[in-house]
């Protein structure tokens, strides 16, 4: 019993010296990088852009490993593929990369100023956070989107993907840390985290001297681990519970239209609708008409003791549902009797994420924006553009439902905070 706990100790001690010194390390390069010109940065992520591609044959060797190693243990093949990389992936990482490239810096933009009656110009200064390390599962593209977005905003970037994807990750970071160096800036800002056991997370977690900021992109279950575990603070979203509400006023087709697109075109995001909600006043035309749109995408509703009065075919919906991310073809349906209705089930049920409303009173638009507390609130459109791509932002490194300090998809700008400067001319205070 005494050597297992004293070779507890030593792994223990291994990995708390390991996790330090990469974050040391991150955090001298953030201080480096954080005075970098925008075209410094701008021309390591496009050296990022081609070497990827000329190096993919490497990229690809490693991830075949993971692939080869997955297939043996028996993963999904929804899993296998989220971790396969191809040419055209990599293509497609590169392109990204390349966007960011071209999206205005952030740092160094003065984001607001005033003069004080004693002279003084008072203004706020976008600068980096610092240090964030990102917590992910699956997908190796993140390592790169991730990575970008944050050499974008002047921050360094830990990197911690899951054990089924720990070749790739070693391989696209040692592409990354290379275009950094050969382009002036300090390749420590880009570090990958060369363990996959979880004991690695949780020594990073008590690393708040040098780490600024922690994002887990992942389930539900490893939010909630990184958030219970870390003394870093956490930007987080823990599921989508995303709410489309069909309005009395709404346009028939366009309602099948959008809440079709936002439960089928790709139910397994944490954007696409959960919840249906619909005006007791169309309930009637509308809900046999898109009940049967649903049926021809595989969709199964569960229903209200309204919805099934109207379409007695569905399932009857229980209390669990409607706090349900199903992230499959499974649709929550609820007749409403108004949108005070509407919104109280969402503040109920919902998770901040994305709402929906079908209208065409511009009224019940501005009331649904206004009452409505969610991260992103949409009229007319699918809960599917809830993404940073779709909205102008180049790309996200992550969706955040928490107020503090971003609220909803996070771009380039949303990795930056702001400091005071003050301009005098020789003022002193009396």
């Amino acid at each position: 019993m005494s050597e297992i706990k004293a070779k507890n100790r030593a792994e223990h001690a291994r990995l708390n010296k390991l996790l330090n010194d990469i974050a040391v390390k991150a955090k001298t390069a953030s201080n480096k990088l954080s005075r970098a010109d925008s075209r410094s940065k701008n021309n390591a992520l496009l050296s990022m852009a081609e070497e990827l591609k000329a190096r993919s044959g490497f990229i690809l060797g490693e991830n075949s490993k993971d692939v080869e190693e997955a297939l043996s243990k028996g993963l999904s093949g929804a899993m296998v593929d989220r971790l396969t990389l191809t040419d055209e992936r990599i293509d497609k990482i590169a392109r990204g990369l390349i966007e960011v490239s071209a999206l205005p810096d952030p740092v160094g933009e003065i984001v607001r100023m005033w003069k004080r009656p004693n002279g003084l110009r008072v203004g706020k200064m976008r600068i980096p956070l610092g240090v964030i390390a990102i917590i992910y599962e699956s997908r190796p593209n993140v390592t790169a989107d991730a990575a970008g977005l944050c050499i974008k905003s002047g921050n360094s970037v830990i990197l911690r993907g899951g054990s089924e994807t720990i070749r790739s990750n070693i391989a696209i970071g040692e592409v990354l840390r290379e275009s950094l160096r050969l382009n002036g800036l300090p390749e420590d800002a880009v570090q990958i985290i060369p363990v996959t056991d979880r004991a690695a997370v949780l020594e990073m977690l008590k690393l708040e001297e040098q780490i600024d900021l922690v994002i887990p992109r992942g389930g539900e279950g490893l939010i909630r681990f990184v958030s219970e575990n870390s003394r870093i603070p956490v930007l987080k979203h823990y599921k989508g519970v995303c709410h489309v509400f069909v309005d009395e006023s709404a346009d028939i087709q366009m309602a099948e239209n959008i809440c079709v697109n936002a439960k089928a075109e790709r139910p397994g995001v944490c954007n696409a609708m959960e919840t249906m909600l619909v005006h007791e006043k169309i309930a009637r035309e509308f809900l046999p008409k898109v009940a049967e749109a649903f049926a021809r995408e595989g969709v199964e509703i569960r229903g209200c003791e309204r919805t099934k009065e109207i379409v007695p075919e569905v399932k009857a919906a229980q209390e669990a549902d409607w706090y349900t991310e199903y992230l499959d073809l499974i649709l929550n349906v609820k007749v409403v009797e108004d949108m005070e209705g509407a919104i109280e089930h969402i503040e109920k049920y919902g998770s901040a994420h994305t709402e929906s409303i079908v209208t065409e009173s511009y009224g019940n638009a501005q009331a649904f924006i206004n009452g409505v507390n969610s991260s992103t609130v949409m009229v007319n459109a699918s809960t599917r553009f809830s993404d940073g791509f779709e909205l102008g932002l180049g790309a996200e490194i992550g969706i955040s439902t928490s107020k503090l300090h971003a609220f909803g998809p996070m771009g380039v700008e949303e990795l930056t905070t702001t400091k005071f400067i003050v301009l005098g001319e020789g003022q002193i205070r009396v």
